[in-house]
């Protein structure tokens, strides 16, 4: 097991446990601890038609080394514009069912409405920045999705 109380970021194919995971950035000088749990839904909405489809599996790829290292750079950033402490990032690639976890992010702070908007940032930002892609597997096709536009 890891050190509890530091920062860190891994890519992994196997399911995340995500209490594992919030607990690792939990140092004592904290009071709140915000952790994100992004699962593979069901129903997706395409953003071009507004179309509801159904998805059987995501997959999801990474380019490992380039994916680590903007991820070291998202929570970097997040040092700097946040009051936290530490924040934790794992993702998870290959084939996920509906259901299974695919990204966790947890943000220690002494407070929580800075560990709330961390969280956030750093989600956005990681659909943005890092090489780490997503297809969704649906009855009739399949499609790649984007990251999210900025705001």
């Amino acid at each position: 097991m890891a050190t509890v109380g530091m920062d860190f970021c891994e890519l992994t194919t196997g399911p995340i446990n995500v209490n594992l995971v919030a607990r690792r950035v939990v140092p004592p000088e904290c009071g709140a601890t915000v952790t994100l749990d992004g699962y593979a839904r069901r129903f997706t909405k395409v953003k071009t038609t507004g179309e509801i489809r159904e998805t059987l599996y995501l997959e999801y790829e990474a380019y490992e080394g380039m994916a680590l290292k903007e991820m070291r750079k998202l929570i970097d950033a997040a040092h700097s514009k946040f009051e936290i402490s530490n924040i934790g990032i794992v993702h998870r690639t290959g084939k996920l069912e509906i259901g299974e976890t695919s990204v966790v992010i947890s943000v220690a702070a002494p407070h929580r409405k800075d560990a709330f908007a961390a969280c956030e940032w750093l989600i956005k930002e990681l659909k943005q920045t890092v090489p780490i892609w997503k297809k969704e597997v649906y009855a009739d096709g399949e499609a790649w999705s984007e990251g999210e536009a900025a705001s």
